[in-house]
């Protein structure tokens, strides 16, 4: 509740520098306490522990097994390359606090780089993200990659405005292979380039892409295609938050919800509005499996996009998934 006021309050005039250093405190806050909400901190750093994250689990990791998390703990890596290499050098950690104190501050900084990237000196925007205490808890308190997703995507659209499309195709290219999700955005921003003349960097993408995977294949062969496997077992398992499992009926009814929705959103894009934020909050509507952390997926986009119906959205699944409690 105080955080609507004082984004309330904040709409009607703010300075975006004090916005932005209170967003730093806020976001950067949990990394004094210990790991909370979730374990897939410890799951990063098994998976940067074994020597093939596609073709090895947690459990081969003898350090690393008693601290992952157990739904994981006989899958393989679900993650993309881009994740896995930077990911890598966690690997030489060997106390579980600090490994998870790592990926939490690299966290907690990748959010306060996507408020930065997103609000573009705004200080709604800037608040919208970074005041935002669901972000804060799962990011600076539990270390969820999507961060760094986000702050990929992020980086992705600022390098575009700036006409350094190589770059931010490059930048596009290392958000999709940390998680696949942002494909959903593409086909969007590549219809609103087409219609407002917006040059686009295919060969950045190109690559940054066959770089990354190239050197995934050189370190695990073709393994890394197995991340998908992981990705149905979610989907069969749910989460409790889930709109289908409150609803009691099947995934897929939502999911051809969504397809219909997406081609309105194309339709959108057709004249020159990529509204990635509605896109990325009616995803979440129909995700099988939906935890807190996926928030910021839509929240930041929204805040980019300054879309009033998206904000409203983001904020309503931010008072949602407060109460959800994930090990």
């Amino acid at each position: 509740m105080v955080y609507l006021v004082a984004l309330g309050l904040v709409r009607r005039g703010a300075a975006f520098t004090h916005v932005f250093i209170l967003a730093c405190a806020i976001q950067l806050a949990p990394l004094a306490g210990p790991m909370f909400l979730s374990s897939d901190a410890w799951t990063y750093w098994s998976y940067a522990r074994v020597h093939d994250p596609y073709t090895n689990t947690p459990s081969d990791d003898r350090v690393a097994a008693r601290y992952a998390g157990t739904a994981y703990l006989h899958d393989t890596s679900a993650y993309g390359p881009a994740f896995s290499l930077v990911s890598r050098p966690a690997g030489l950690i060997t106390s579980a606090s600090h490994a998870s104190w790592l990926f939490r501050a690299s966290a907690a900084l990748c959010v306060l780089a996507t408020t930065w990237l997103v609000a573009r000196r705004r200080a709604f925007a800037a608040a919208l993200v970074g005041w935002n205490p669901l972000v804060a808890m799962h990011f600076a308190g539990g270390g969820h990659n999507d961060a760094l997703m986000m702050a990929l995507v992020a980086a992705a659209l600022a390098l575009g405005e700036r006409r350094r499309v190589q770059a931010a195709g490059a930048a596009w290219a290392l958000a999709i292979l940390v998680k696949w999700v942002p494909l959903v955005l593409l086909p969007l921003r590549a219809l609103e380039a087409r219609v407002t003349g917006r040059r686009v960097g295919h060969a950045g993408f190109a690559v940054t892409a066959v770089a990354t995977l190239g050197l995934a294949t050189l370190l695990w062969q073709f393994h890394w295609l197995n991340a998908i496997t992981p990705l149905t077992h979610d989907a069969r398992r749910q989460t409790h938050y889930a709109l289908p499992h409150r609803f009691g009926v099947p995934a897929w009814t939502f999911l051809l919800g969504y397809a219909a929705a997406y081609v309105w959103l194309l339709r959108e894009a057709a004249r020159g509005r990529a509204r990635l934020g509605l896109a990325f909050g009616l995803l979440l509507l129909a995700l099988p499996y939906l935890v807190g952390w996926y928030v910021i997926w839509p929240l930041a986009l929204a805040a980019w996009d300054d879309d009033d119906e998206a904000t409203v959205l983001s904020l309503a699944l931010c008072a949602y998934l407060l109460p959800q409690r994930l090990t």
